[in-house]
């Protein structure tokens, strides 16, 4: 079994489906096997942290209320299925005017490396984009890409993509965790 410092995870086409830009908590809903996943994670001693691009909110579509309300939903699904939440890190940066805490930027990570004191080289990237792959990559850790959400056409679009593993969803994500 491979340890991670911490399993760093996508928002949006990595523990729930996207349909883009979920505005309201009637629209959030995890993937049927996330919490499978996390769970048999989390018994392995690994804690987690959430790192998500939300630029709907600089486009005018989402309420910076309502994403805090999915934002706090995702944190007590955490805590009722005991598996350790670091945090939930966002970034409200629209893609023509981001700063480096946007994705593939390494600002929200290093903030919650400063947070909680995590070791980023031995950590681990899980997401479905190529911003997600990118930004793990260039702060050393290893990168697990999930073809759920964005997964398919991030490898359609980005041929030489490369991260450490490809995998169909955070279920299979977590058994190469597991099994490594």
């Amino acid at each position: 079994m491979k340890k991670y410092n911490t399993i760093f995870l996508d928002r949006d086409g990595t523990i729930n489906p996207d349909p883009g830009y979920i505005s309201s908590l009637e629209q959030f809903k995890f993937y049927d096997f996330t919490f499978d996943a996390l769970i048999s994670l989390a018994k392995n001693k690994n804690r987690f942290c959430i790192i998500t691009n939300q630029s709907g909110v600089s486009r005018g579509l989402i309420n910076p209320k309502d994403l805090n309300n999915i934002h706090n939903y995702i944190k007590n699904k955490f805590m009722e299925n005991s598996v350790p939440l670091l945090g939930v890190y966002f970034c409200i940066d629209h893609p023509d005017n981001s700063t480096p805490r946007r994705k593939p930027g390494s600002g929200m990570f290093l903030e919650a490396s400063k947070d909680h004191k995590i070791e980023l080289k031995n950590s681990v990237m899980i997401g479905d984009s190529k911003d997600d792959i990118q930004v793990g990559k260039d702060l050393g850790m290893d990168t697990i890409l999930v073809l759920t959400g964005r997964g398919e056409k991030t490898i359609t679009d980005n041929p030489d993509i490369n991260p450490t593993i490809i995998v169909d969803n955070l279920k299979k994500a977590a058994d190469w965790i597991l099994n490594e």
